[in-house]
């Protein structure tokens, strides 16, 4: 199988789509015979051929975090240059990966609606989504989510011996689908005790820090 990849979080090669899409490519490539080329929507000037690539590929894979229970404007603007496609005959099948930090998979349920509703208007058999929340950390510590990443490999396997997602494994990932009233005890405690602590050194880490409580919308007069 020859699978075309698009990868559509801001952060391109930094992001944790890529750690994610390296796990389950790397199996996919377990299958002798199985190719990829994978692309970066972040690269704007590429548009072009990033069309052209959706238009020759055999099946195309598209990886992207959650942005407000949708997708990053890279994603948007992508889809847009797509309509050129709609209805076009042989089309190639499509399937999706989507991570959040939202630890619940229920977040990304409607973003997945959207894509089934996209394949049905392009003319792309749907292959389905991969739904897995609590992501945020991946890129700072890989070894804590080790079950995750072999779970996306061995998804990516299946899927180049099978071309299929397989659906228990996908389900099996997505948990939770919805956190439990334990777990919201927990992190509202856990909260409590850190603080913005950790957002707080994200904007540290981007100079944003002194920012952080800025007005620029608000009305002054």
């Amino acid at each position: 199988m020859q699978l075309t990849v698009f990868n559509g979080s801001p952060r391109g090669r930094k992001s944790n789509s890529k750690i994610i899409l390296d796990q389950f490519l790397s199996g996919f490539e377990a299958t002798p015979g199985n190719s990829f080329e994978l692309h970066y929507l972040n690269r704007l000037k590429e548009t072009e051929h990033f069309v052209q690539a959706y238009a020759e590929a055999e099946t195309v894979l598209i990886a992207h975090p959650l942005y407000t229970d949708s997708m990053p404007a890279i994603v948007k603007a992508f889809i847009e240059e797509l309509e050129s496609l709609s209805g076009k005959e042989g089309n190639p099948p499509l399937g999706l990966i989507i991570q959040s930090g939202f630890v619940a998979a229920i977040h990304s349920r409607y973003v997945e609606r959207y894509w089934e509703k996209f394949s049905r208007r392009l003319g792309s058999r749907y292959l389905g989504t991969i739904i897995k929340g609590g992501c945020e950390p991946l890129h700072r510590s890989e070894k804590q989510f080790q079950k995750v990443l072999d779970g996306f490999y061995e998804l990516g396997k299946d899927f180049g011996e099978t071309g299929q997602f397989n659906e228990k494994m996908v389900k099996k990932l997505a948990e939770p689908e919805k956190i439990s009233t334990l777990m919201r005890l927990i992190v509202q405690l856990v909260w409590k005790v850190s603080g913005n602590g950790y957002w707080d050194d994200w904007l540290k880490e981007n100079e944003a820090y002194e920012k952080s409580f800025a007005q620029p919308y608000v009305d002054t007069k």
